[in-house]
């Protein structure tokens, strides 16, 4: 562990042998620190005191919160604390994250909808840099062409004081004399990067793990093997485990 490595307090995605087990093997392979919080469970009394330098949510939802714990957390990440949101069922507005009506709506980089805001989607959804790019979290990643496709996100607006990094471009597939031609329909944030006070906020509208990555959790060769205690063993493509190792070291101020 590095002098400014902090551990991380990761929550959601199930638990560590389901879901979790892609970003605890992203994080265990980067040699980050942390702690993982099923999504079943409430956040934990007095975590914010123990010296964490970045909370993920992810697939959390707001109601594993006390208002409390949210006001606190807040406070937090103005005070230096990373604060990284990842997108899915149980993130955002989602089936019933509801973190629209929170204290955290007021502080994502984010705006969010009112209602639910899942986009499953049969399209192809490409993954593609926005008018932020090149940042510290793209650095090395081969997005002028190589780009993977998601099957899902949760429907986000960025705040005006925010930065896009990375967007997603849908297209709609149609016939042509020579096989398939793709014309583009919809643009949405995918990754969206912002401050508040000392601490810095990512916001990622898809999912760090199947079915919504799709094709991103094979993004790049070779194919890394990567396995955390507790968590099931998995196989994921180079570029995506530095995707999501460098969303992680930017919010805790450590680059890419």
């Amino acid at each position: 562990m590095g002098a400014r490595e902090k551990k991380v307090l990761y929550c959601g995605d199930g638990v560590r042998a389901g879901a979790a087990s892609y970003l605890c093997g992203v994080l265990s392979h980067a040699g980050i620190p942390f702690d993982h919080v099923p999504s079943a469970e409430p956040f934990p009394a007095g975590a914010l005191d123990r010296g964490y330098g970045a909370v993920i949510l992810s697939d959390y939802p707001s109601r594993n919160f006390s208002s409390a714990q949210l006001e606190a957390l807040c406070t937090a990440v103005r005070g230096g604390v990373g604060l990284l949101m990842i997108g899915g069922w149980e993130s955002y507005v989602g089936r019933s994250a509801g973190f629209q009506r929170t204290k955290l709506a007021e502080l994502l980089p984010v705006r969010m909808a009112e209602s639910d805001d899942r986009r499953n989607t049969w399209r192809p959804c490409v993954v593609a840099p926005g008018p932020a790019h090149p940042h510290e979290i793209t650095d090395g990643l081969p997005l002028d062409r190589d780009l993977p496709c998601v099957t899902g996100f949760n429907a986000i607006d960025a705040a005006p004081d925010a930065a896009t990094v990375l967007e997603l471009r849908m297209h709609e597939a149609r016939p042509a004399a020579d096989g398939v031609a793709f014309a583009p329909v919809e643009r949405h944030p995918l990754l969206v990067v912002g401050t508040s006070g000392s601490g810095r906020i990512a916001c990622f509208a898809s999912d760090v793990a199947p079915h919504w990555a799709g094709g991103l959790v094979d993004w790049g060769t070779p194919r890394i093997a990567v396995a955390a205690e507790g968590a099931t063993p998995v196989e994921i493509g180079c570029f995506y485990a530095r995707l999501f190792e460098q969303m992680v070291r930017w919010v805790l101020g450590n680059g890419g």
